[in-house]
């Protein structure tokens, strides 16, 4: 017990020495720590930068729903692989209807939960006040395959589906508008010349606007959710040609509404569809794919996606490039390193005499290593505290600025300023080994 507390009031002395001397130089103490903190303060930013890529990704994966596929109506465009790829003019394609997906359904034992939608742009009318929204036709699976939760009420069951039924589920921001004041649950809203019973009413949700710009998810806020078979009953189906129309067409009119009944051929705008695990979802996209080509004449009027496989890919790619961009800020903690080794060495010629000092009064070579390394070891610890302080404000920083997602966590405070002291120790250990071999007899003649 004796030895252990000498040792440490011995090599606590050789600290307290190794202080002394760093609080004696400040203004060059600062400048070697300069590295270390500006290599800190990176590392730790670029990590908060790759972690907020990371959770992005992860909410656009609960936005888009996990294991599901997508399929939306595209311009037309014939299989070069089918046969008579080259003749177009025979064939027709309804488009991308709702007998798909029942089809899809009915046929695909790895499915395990489909929706229709149909968005239409209306105005909902209640109490003299018209707001404009967004009125979207699904079916009940729509909530479960978007992760969408419901604040209060209930979504509209099977029965209420199938029968057509004029209930919706409705926004936050149209509760906010038209029911500000009271329970939204049993009133009605006027949708053109159709009134629906609201039922529910969607909790709100964070929504980032890279989700909308690539994978075409939009807000549930400002949206009046329905049954498909009540839109497409109660409200427009595309896939239904008004009959004057027809006759005008077939007597050679070229007016705009007749482009436009020809032009909105399909009746949905999308199928959502859910597989049952992930490892099946590009094969089961494929089935979808070639199911929906011998549907429509082998036109290619569809385009199947899986947002779920496009956002890991993404995930990947970010993965890669922060690495790279941690690999290069770790940069920053080497050259740290080599500019205190480069600062150590020069002060232990510098500091001769002094070595030899202590040296010629007692002290050992164990001594002036402890000194030295605990010098070079302090200001890379210092460093890398100031460097966390930094990296945690330009992670802020970057964040307001340039309205990037980031994301600081203990683990990249904790690898950084790790780092840091290991750096201090590594590349003071040469310095002070140096020190430590130096004769006392030839320090005190310098």
């Amino acid at each position: 017990m004796n030895r252990i507390k000498y040792l440490f009031s011995r090599y606590f002395h050789d600290v307290l020495i190794a202080v002394e001397a760093i609080l004696a130089n400040k203004l060059k103490s600062f400048l070697t720590a300069l590295g270390i903190m500006f290599g800190v303060a990176a590392v730790i930013s670029m990590l908060a930068i790759g972690r907020g890529a990371q959770q992005e990704v992860l909410e656009q994966i609960k936005l888009v729903g996990v294991n599901n596929i997508i399929v939306t109506p595209s311009e037309v465009s014939i299989d070069a692989n089918s046969e008579g790829g080259g003749d177009n003019t025979t064939r027709f394609s309804p488009g991308l209807t709702l007998q798909d997906a029942e089809s899809i359904k009915k046929t695909i034992p790895t499915v395990s939960r489909i929706s229709p939608v149909v968005s239409i742009n209306y105005h909902a009318i209640l109490g003299g006040k018209s707001y404009p929204v967004v009125l979207e036709g699904v079916s009940p699976a729509y909530f479960e395959l978007l992760n969408i939760n419901i604040d209060r009420g209930t979504i509209f069951s099977e029965q209420q589906a199938e029968g057509g039924k004029p209930v919706a589920v409705i926004g936050d921001n149209i509760r906010n508008r038209f029911f500000n004041t009271k329970d939204p649950i049993g009133e009605y809203i006027k949708c053109g010349e159709t009134w629906v019973q609201v039922i529910g009413v969607i909790e709100r949700r964070d929504f980032t606007a890279s989700a909308s710009d690539e994978l075409g998810i939009s807000s549930t806020d400002n949206k009046i959710i329905i049954p498909v078979k009540t839109m497409l009953r109660r409200f427009k189906d595309r896939a239904r040609i008004n009959p004057e129309v027809l006759e005008q067409a077939s007597r050679g009119g070229n007016s705009d509404e007749a482009a436009q009944n020809f032009e909105l051929g399909n009746q949905l705008d999308k199928i959502i569809v859910q597989v049952e695990e992930t490892g099946m979802l590009s094969a089961s996209a494929d089935v979808i794919k070639r199911m929906l080509l011998r549907r429509h004449s082998d036109i290619f009027d569809f385009e199947v996606t899986v947002p779920e496989l496009l956002l890991k890919q993404q995930q990947k790619t970010n993965d890669i490039f922060n690495i790279v961009l941690g690999a290069i800020a770790s940069i920053s903690l080497i050259v740290g390193g080599i500019g205190i080794m480069n600062i150590m060495l020069a002060s232990v010629w510098e500091r001769i005499r002094e070595i030899g000092t202590r040296q010629a009064i007692g002290a050992s070579r164990k001594d002036i290593v402890v000194q030295f390394l605990s010098e070079s070891t302090l200001i890379s610890v210092t460093g890398g505290m100031i460097g966390v302080i930094l990296g945690v404000v330009l992670a802020h920083v970057i964040h307001v600025m340039a309205d990037i997602e980031t994301i600081v966590t203990l683990f990249s405070v904790v690898v950084a300023f790790g780092v840091s002291a290991t750096v201090g120790i590594v590349f003071g250990y040469l310095p002070a080994k140096r020190a430590s071999e130096q004769d006392p007899v030839e320090s005190l003649r310098q």
